[in-house]
């Protein structure tokens, strides 16, 4: 019932994940609006978004959706909200988020070295490669090799998780105290036309029970007139 007519290709389904199809500006808004919308206490909607911010500063790429859930669910948040804030980590904002966390892990750790988006995402990728070719071997005849893991874990991992950790929560915290007077408001307003709105109805019902029984008064009226009642004639007569 709700499927696509003609559904997306592999293809398509990656690039919109790259660049949505109406652009980075309409899904914003499409995520706001979402959020406004949820059916929940505007403080419960602001966990879930601090919870989706939050774990959009990890470096569990591939795994925020299900880490943002869980964090809500601890803290007691809206798990939709979460999953929705996720949209903070895009394939936009995730370079500069990335070099921020991992760049503040290594100055706290004390790690030195030149860094950049490139290389963070180069290095993630070799580790990912590396962990799958550990994998295969558990089933083939290849030898697992865990040199390349380890120096990723202690030199890109490790740091970004501590950046991120320090970063994500200080985020977390503002947009936190920053959404929940807005969903608050928002919600206000919404009950306020939603209260306009059943008043007009109502004053609509009013008026047309109004007009459908002055016709039916004026009649009882008339076959209650004590003089036609003995006569037993109308009035014309």
């Amino acid at each position: 019932m709700f499927k696509r007519r003609k559904p997306r290709s592999y293809g398509q389904i990656a690039s919109e994940m790259i660049y949505p199809r109406g652009g980075w500006r309409r899904a914003g808004t499409y995520v706001m609006h979402r959020l406004r919308r949820l059916p929940d206490q505007p403080h419960r909607i602001g966990r879930g978004v601090a919870a989706g911010v939050f774990v959009s500063f990890t470096p569990l790429f591939g795994f925020h959706f299900l880490s943002g859930a869980a964090l809500a669910w601890i803290i007691r948040g809206n798990v939709l909200a979460s999953l929705l804030a996720t949209f903070v980590g895009n394939p936009v904002t995730l370079p500069f988020i990335a070099l921020a966390s991992t760049g503040l892990g290594r100055q706290i750790l004390g790690l030195h070295g030149e860094l950049s988006p490139h290389f963070i995402f180069r290095e993630f990728s070799r580790a990912t490669g590396e962990l799958w070719h550990n994998i295969q071997s558990v089933f083939g005849p290849e030898v697992a090799h865990w040199g390349h893991l380890a120096d990723f874990f202690h030199q890109i991992f490790w740091p970004y998780a501590v950046g991120g950790a320090i970063l994500g929560l200080l985020v977390s915290v503002a947009t936190h105290y920053l959404t929940v007077p807005v969903f608050r408001a928002y919600q206000r307003r919404r009950e306020k036309k939603m209260a306009d709105r059943i008043a007009r109805a109502s004053d609509r019902a009013r008026q047309l029970a109004a007009a459908r029984n002055v016709p039916a008064d004026a009649r009882d009226a008339s076959l209650s007139d004590p003089e036609e009642n003995i006569s037993g004639r109308g009035p014309d007569q």
